[in-house]
């Protein structure tokens, strides 16, 4: 099998090359990726000569024919992702994220590829209050608050609209937070442990009570394997870990514990605009119908990506400097 990977040396995407190679090593990859500042060709180093990389932006049309050609499956990572970033700038977000998914789709149906799937992420849902006990499920209404998200929410409803006008062979899953390796520095996990690296405190919004879900990116890799072997065309999939609802400052604490350091390296921040309290994500579906359950707990999870990042500071150090 040939597939496109868009979005392939940023964080997730690389991580996906990877997994991928790791489990189909006979199967074909090209990677289309613009190289912003969330990717980076390192990522790939390791597999550099298996794969085919195209520099180039998915909003543009005949980039994206080329890179399409005689793909069997596309996975669509490109994405521009952080919601501070949106904030400041989100013109760039509606182009790369609405406009970019266009395109693609265009050439998914010009091509024929057979399987096109699409990555999106819990925060198109909105937020949920800290108290509530709920969980989303894949059938709960879209209510995106941020720029970033209203961008990804619109990008799956065209993903969707494609399907049933087109009739295009599409899926969707929406994750829980990512972390591990290649995880690009400015998101709260890696820049927590980098900052502590270099003895520097770790700034949380206050007042670090908002609750995420983090998921080992290995499990979103496998979740999406489980989708391309075994979902079902036009359906969508929650993949999100096992693990217990925990706080920002909790996530914090348990980092600086894994790290033999005390609390006095967290330092308060101001909010930052419309900050969404809580997610949290019923990941059922996936695990009923395709049998994929989350392998990491959030400790395994942390320790692991702390030792990445121990172990490759060249990596970031260039990234954050």
């Amino acid at each position: 099998m040939k597939l496109l990977i868009t979005g392939g040396a940023g964080f997730i995407g690389s991580n996906f090359v990877h997994y991928w190679f790791k489990h189909h090593p006979q199967d074909k990859i090209v990677v289309l990726d613009k190289l912003t500042y969330a990717g980076n060709l390192e990522n790939l180093e390791s597999v550099k000569e298996k794969i085919e990389f195209i520099k180039g932006d998915i909003c543009d049309a005949p980039t994206v024919d080329k890179a399409m050609a005689g793909v069997d499956a596309v996975v669509h990572f490109a994405a521009e992702t952080h919601v501070d970033r949106s904030i400041s700038g989100p013109e760039v977000f509606v182009r790369t994220n609405v406009l970019g998914t266009q395109v693609l789709l265009e050439a998914v149906k010009k091509h024929q590829v057979k399987k096109f799937h699409h990555v999106s992420t819990d925060e198109v849902f909105g937020s949920l209050p800290l108290d509530s006990s709920e969980k989303w499920n894949e059938q709960t209404p879209y209510n995106p608050r941020s720029p970033y998200s209203a961008s990804k929410a619109a990008s799956d409803h065209l993903v969707r609209a494609y399907y049933h006008t087109y009739g295009l062979p599409v899926t969707i899953s929406n994750c829980a937070n990512n972390i591990g390796p290649f995880m690009f520095p400015e998101k709260l996990v890696p820049l927590a442990i980098t900052n502590l690296l270099e003895g520097k405190k770790v700034p949380i919004y206050k007042p670090g009570n908002q609750i995420r879900e983090w998921l080992f990116v290995e499990d979103h890799c496998s979740g999406i394997e489980a989708i391309l072997e075994k979902g079902k065309i036009g359906e969508t999939y929650f993949i999100g870990p096992d693990n217990q609802e925990l706080s920002n400052l909790e996530v914090v604490k348990k980092i600086l514990k894994l790290m033999n350091l005390g609390e006095d390296q967290i330092e308060f921040i101001a909010d930052r605009p419309g900050h969404d309290q809580k997610y949290a994500l019923d990941h059922s579906k996936i695990s009923k119908e395709l049998g994929w359950q989350p392998k990491y707990k959030l400790d395994e999870s942390l320790g692991k990506t702390i030792e990445w990042y121990k172990e490759n500071e060249g990596w970031w150090k260039k990234l954050k400097a």
